[in-house]
């Protein structure tokens, strides 16, 4: 494996667990489970403005993954889809990158 495609791996797992980490914190903390961790995302102007940054980031991201998909037939590229949605755009960017970079058979 390649230092690049190593880069790309270490990313998507700290993209998964970092931001994981904060969003099961909050959650322990207030009690609320994940409807609070939801609310809290649109307590005030700045957080509402960061989740609609990432949910663009997360469409296009989809898009792209979609049209390479069909373009390069590298059909295992589309588990990076739910990773964005159900983890980040923090998991599911350098995840993407590294299954796009592996070689297709």
């Amino acid at each position: 494996m390649s230092p690049l495609r190593m880069i790309y791996l270490a990313l998507a797992i700290w993209g998964a667990i970092h931001p994981m980490y904060w969003f099961v914190t909050y959650m322990n903390e207030t009690g609320t489970g994940l409807s609070g961790l939801i609310d809290a995302w649109y307590v005030n102007a700045s957080t509402t403005g960061l989740v609609w940054d990432l949910t663009i980031a997360a469409i296009a991201l989809t898009i792209w993954i979609l049209a390479e998909t069909f373009t390069r037939r590298n059909w295992l590229a589309l588990i990076a889809i739910p990773a964005t949605f159900c983890i980040g755009v923090s998991c599911g960017l350098p995840l993407y990158l590294f299954l796009r970079t592996r070689p297709v058979t």
